[in-house]
């Protein structure tokens, strides 16, 4: 049995589902998804709550049944709170600052870098050292934090990088000092 297939989602009010030609579309106060499904699963809206049920049982059956539960419930929790991500600036000298619909990121290197928001992806920075990458999409905002992320990853030894604002950076020991004693 699928935990997570077989839970039960709540449709809060003012959002609406749709179910159409092997696609689920979702509306809500922040916008609009969309997301196609394996017609090996059926998805069912009951007055306020949608169930997903599986045709057989078996392993790839049993997997894309948890799956489309779980993403109807981030399209869900999308359209009315939305995702975030922030990131973390570590670095002397090192700072960001939104710039119209772009953020401009000093980090190090001899010019700087800048990021340019996308269709459904918005940045704000609510200090120099900052930013937030927000979204109704979760995967759009994750891939988007991971590419800012990817400008600078932090490094071991001193920590200077683009982080996420919940990772931990496992520390190294540098060099030792000294000769053969």
């Amino acid at each position: 049995m699928s935990r997570i297939g077989n839970a039960l989602i709540t449709i809060p009010a003012g959002v609406t589902v749709e179910i159409k030609n092997n696609v689920i579309t979702v509306k809500g106060p922040k916008g609009t998804l969309s997301q196609g499904y394996d017609p090996i699963i059926t998805p069912n809206v009951d007055g306020n709550v949608i169930k997903f049920t599986r045709a057989n049982d078996l392993g790839p059956t049993k997997a894309k049944h948890g799956l489309y539960r779980a993403l109807c419930a981030n399209m869900i929790k999308g359209v009315t709170d939305g995702f975030q991500k922030t990131l973390i600036v570590n670095g002397v000298g090192w700072k960001v600052a939104k710039q119209g619909n772009k953020v401009v990121l000093n980090v190090g290197f001899s010019h700087p870098v800048e990021v340019a928001e996308i269709e459904g992806i918005t940045l704000e920075c609510p200090s120099i050292t900052e930013i937030a990458v927000k979204g109704i999409d979760k995967e759009k905002v994750g891939q988007f934090a991971a590419m800012v992320r990817g400008i600078r990853e932090p490094e071991p030894y001193h920590g200077y990088g683009i982080r996420y604002s919940d990772e931990v950076i496992e520390r190294k020991v540098g060099k030792a000092a000294g000769g053969k004693g």
